[in-house]
């Protein structure tokens, strides 16, 4: 909501500047500003929203490709779970999804690697010796999430963004 009213900056700020009628509650003018605030501000909910629900369908459609990619995913198993929260977080380490997973590190490793060996996953390298890993395709949808976010049209094809987004790969 807030990045939606940002990207929105002038269109906020103008309503709430009608919004602050000084005057009468029950004139025209007063009743025109809360319409037009009350208005502005249902719009930017609703494109809220739809943004989050688009992101929500994507971070769904990955699931159900990654699940056909892995094949056989035994219910509740440290791929499993993992499957379910790494839209949520896409860049992890061993400790840290074990930590996600409510399982020690040795399954959590596992359910990485067999996330690394099917595509999902990729290694990057923090510092000499710390691993993490990092689900791309998340980092993508993010991504076009956040150019959708910063676009008043909600697409940076038809519409600049508003402030500085990540490239579009």
């Amino acid at each position: 909501m807030s990045l939606v009213l940002a990207t929105w900056a002038q269109t906020y700020i103008d309503g709430l500047t009608l919004f602050r009628y000084i005057g009468s509650p029950t004139s025209p003018a007063a009743i025109d500003g809360l319409n037009t605030w009350i208005g502005r501000f249902a719009s930017a909910c609703t494109r809220s929203v739809a943004d989050a629900s688009t992101y929500e369908r994507r971070a769904a459609e990955l699931e159900v490709e990654w699940r056909e990619r892995l094949g056989s995913v035994r219910a509740n198993s440290g791929t499993d779970v993992l499957l379910r929260v790494l839209p949520g977080a896409p860049i992890l380490t061993a400790d840290s999804a074990a930590t996600l997973l409510g399982r020690t590190f040795k399954p959590a490793a596992a359910a990485i690697q067999r996330l690394v060996d099917a595509g999902i996953l990729r290694q990057v390298n923090v510092g000499r010796r710390n691993k993490a890993f990092e689900a791309p395709e998340v980092i993508a949808a993010f991504t076009a999430l956040e150019r959708q976010l910063a676009s008043p049209e909600g697409d940076t094809r038809t519409s600049e963004p508003v402030r500085t987004v990540p490239r579009r790969k």
